[in-house]
């Protein structure tokens, strides 16, 4: 099956199409497919006003109270603009990841803490503050995270606990489990000569495990591997149950997804296991741009140059106008795919297989990831005019800014225990923003047919693995089937397509790719590359409207993979494309009637999911 043979039709709410015992084509609602697990939305990526930086940026009062009443679907107050502003549809989960380095001093110390106020560089801070300096104490605090030099009259043990148990206090006045989960995490921020190593941790459990230590952050360890120990230890003493989620590889220097330790030594079994024990996903897309690959690493991948982002987060980089580092095969995702399938080779263990997820990284304590409803990285760049202004030394700094991603996790119920499970088992995705429904399964004994019933999900876990899971060697002279559907946000965009990306490890021990058109709409031609036609653009720039009059708001199918070598180490995963949108960059432009040519980004996009990978070992 070339191509999906099944439609959806939109009756008030996203509607599946099923084949009838009479082999006829029905209608099903979404909400009564027979799943297993069900999705759930989230954002475990999200920054208040806790965080110094973005305390800096302009949000002086979006605290993690607001940011959790916000997730929940409550209106709220902009922290700049202080417009009434609210979620378009609620999440289902949401961790607040404030940076650990120096958490809630800013807030605490522009508010009067005498603990802050009265220390040699609380007071130096006021009257730089007092005397319009606040760009000046930005650039220290944030230099000061990135160079790991603390002010230690203001990273007192006292401070940082108070901060934390906070924190806490809010994370759990939230959690409604059935309802909404709420994460009680944090950001370790380690960034090496201005290299992103950053990871987000949180946890299942809640406040009487987490008031027995306070989060581990770059001060105390800046390498991955103290971060790791850390974790074990703290596991160990506390019961605590944690996961580090490495994010925003795509300005690391090639540091993220490197093939040496932090010391430069080659990666052992031992590194890749316990770098796995700890870090099962990654943030592949966000607010930074995204880190799935790049038109350098994969240029052959027509929709590689999505949404890139090159700015360097070192601030003497910054005040230079610098750029980041050259692109790397460590710095994006499948790349590191494909690394660990090298490295597993030679060591009998894989360092990268890890799943895929999407988080904000917005710093407004909004979880804002709607191109029509998009509230900016910072406070600053939240409203049309500032999105193309100066800002930090960058021009149109606001405008560079993704507004990406989301968290997808396939789980039994909509609980802490439950989403970070699926966490573990990497039954989890990514999607730039919209709400598309994907499912992803491997197996040996998928038929086309399994692509039509309603309860294809059930299909899916008995007779192959979801996404996350492994394949090892299948019956002689098979080769590996995947089934696979794709729905549409019900407030959203059709689908493009749906492609497989496959990476392989090929005789000489390099790995390769190679990107399959597998599900498409509109019955469009294949193309002699074996590539299937741009589904086209129905939007008007001079609005920002479109119309589903192109693409299909469903695609289904069973593909199997025509070029298998059943002794060649693979991994295989899902991306779905919408039909093109518009960006928001193009609804900013035309809210203040300028020419959308000159927004320096282009004024449609086409927003995507990708599914955690699944692996084949022989």
């Amino acid at each position: 099956m070339k191509h999906s043979i099944l439609m959806l039709v939109i009756w008030g709410s996203v509607l599946l199409a099923g084949c009838g015992k009479d082999g006829a084509l029905e209608a099903i609602d979404a909400a009564s497919l027979s799943e297993p697990t069900q999705v759930y939305w989230g954002d475990t990526h999200l920054h208040t006003s806790y965080s110094p930086d973005a305390y800096f940026f302009g949000n002086t009062t979006a605290d993690p109270d607001t940011a959790y009443r916000y997730a929940k679907g409550l209106p709220v107050y902009h922290p700049y603009h202080k417009a009434k502003i609210q979620i378009g549809t609620p999440l289902d989960f949401l961790v607040i990841a404030d940076h650990a380095e120096m958490m809630g001093v800013p807030f605490r110390l522009f508010r009067g803490d005498e603990r802050l106020t009265k220390t040699v560089s609380g007071k130096r801070f006021i009257k730089m503050v007092e005397a319009g300096k606040n760009q000046e104490v930005f650039f220290e605090f944030i230099t000061a995270i990135n160079k790991n030099q603390p002010f230690d009259d203001l990273n007192g043990e006292d401070i940082r606990q108070s901060v934390w148990r906070d924190t806490i206090a809010i994370t759990e006045k939230h959690d409604e489990p059935g309802t909404f989960a709420s994460f009680i995490g944090w950001e370790w921020t380690s960034t090496p000569g201005g290299k992103n190593l950053h990871r987000v941790v949180f946890m299942p459990q809640g406040g009487d495990v987490a008031e027995r230590f306070v989060p581990y952050s770059a001060f105390d360890g800046d390498k991955p591997e103290d971060l790791w120990a850390w974790l074990d230890a703290t596991s160990s003493s506390t019961g605590a149950s944690f996961i580090a989620i490495p994010h925003n590889s795509n300005i690391s220097g090639g540091l993220m997804f490197n093939d040496v330790d932090s010391e430069g030594r080659p990666i052992t079994a031992e590194y890749a296991r316990t770098r796995m024990k700890w870090e099962p996903v990654i943030e592949v897309t966000q607010i930074k741009g995204d880190s799935e690959t790049d038109p350098i690493l994969s240029p052959n991948d027509e929709f590689a140059a999505f949404e890139p982002f090159k700015h360097a987060i070192d601030t003497e980089a910054i005040k230079e106008g610098a750029e980041a580092a050259a692109v790397g095969p460590g710095d994006f995702a499948r790349s590191a795919l494909r690394r660990g399938l090298e490295i597993e080779a030679k060591t009998g263990a894989n360092p990268y297989k890890f799943g895929m997820i999407g988080s904000t990284d917005s710093h407004t304590g909004m979880s804002s990831a709607e191109e029509d409803n998009f509230h900016g990285k910072t406070a600053f760049d939240s409203t049309p005019a500032n999105t193309f202004a100066t800002y930090l030394d960058i021009e149109g700094f606001g405008a560079d800014m993704s507004a990406s991603g989301m968290a997808g996790v396939w789980a039994e119920s909509c609980d802490r225990k439950a989403i970070f499970e699926a966490f573990v088992r990497k039954e989890v995705y990514a999607t730039t923003g919209p709400r598309i429904r994907v499912r992803f399964f491997g197996g040996w004994s998928f038929d086309d047919g399994d692509a039509k019933w309603k309860d294809i999900a059930k299909i899916g876990y008995e007779k192959g693995v979801p996404m996350g899971g492994d394949l090892t060697r299948g019956p002689k002279g098979k080769a590996p089937r995947f089934l696979v559907y794709a729905i549409k946000d019900p407030k959203g965009a059709n689908l493009d397509r749906i492609q497989i990306v496959k990476g392989w490890l090929s005789p000489t021990g390099s790995a390769e790719e190679k990107v399959y058109d597998i599900a498409w709409s509109d019955d469009r031609a294949l193309r002699e590359d074996g590539t299937v036609e741009p589904v086209g653009n129905t939007v008007d720039l001079t609005t920002g409207a479109y119309t589903n009059g192109i693409g299909d708001p469903q695609l289904s199918a069973v593909w199997e993979d025509p070029d298998f070598d059943p002794d060649a180490r693979a991994f295989y995963y899902l991306r779905a494309l919408q039909i093109p949108t518009p960006r928001h960059t193009l609804l900013d432009a035309i809210a203040l009637g300028m020419d959308p040519s000159e927004t320096g980004h282009p004024p449609t996009i086409q927003e995507r999911a990708y599914s955690s990978p699944i692996w084949y070992t022989p």
